[in-house]
């Protein structure tokens, strides 16, 4: 695995000051490597396909009228055109990456890409996080 170029994915996706909201990671052969990040939701479920295999880290932000706070994502993918092999690969290779993605809400195992929608990928974020109320304004 690249862990320099997927550390620093990962430390781009939690800064303040940057506009990047996921990293993907991909297989390229048997080694991991950081695939793309990025800034549009609907560009990161682009990346994955029903042959695809990776990782992501995404950046939610959540709260209510009084309180905004930034969460975060680690997103499994599995499409379903994956053969068993390469899918077994995945689940033991998801340690390294958790050694690079080390701070997340919520962790996410997808296998289509409607698994991937920001929106119910936040839902999972919210009711993770607790105290989930607004002030009805």
């Amino acid at each position: 695995m690249d862990k320099n170029a997927a550390y620093e994915a990962y430390e781009d996706v939690r800064s303040d000051s940057s506009e990047t909201n996921w990293a993907v990671l991909k297989y390229d052969g048997n080694k991991i490597v950081l695939d793309s990040t990025g800034e549009d939701y609907t560009e990161f479920v682009d990346k994955f396909s029903d042959d695809d295999r990776g990782f992501g880290f995404l950046r939610i932000e959540t709260g209510d009228e009084l309180s905004k706070r930034k969460k975060f994502a680690l997103v499994t993918f599995i499409g379903q055109g994956v053969g068993p092999l390469k899918k077994a690969k995945v689940s033991t290779d998801k340690a390294q990456v958790k050694d690079v993605f080390k701070s997340f809400a919520v962790e996410v195992l997808a296998n289509e890409k409607s698994d991937l929608k920001v929106d119910k990928i936040k839902a999972e974020v919210v009711k993770a996080g607790g105290a989930n109320y607004g002030t009805g304004c």
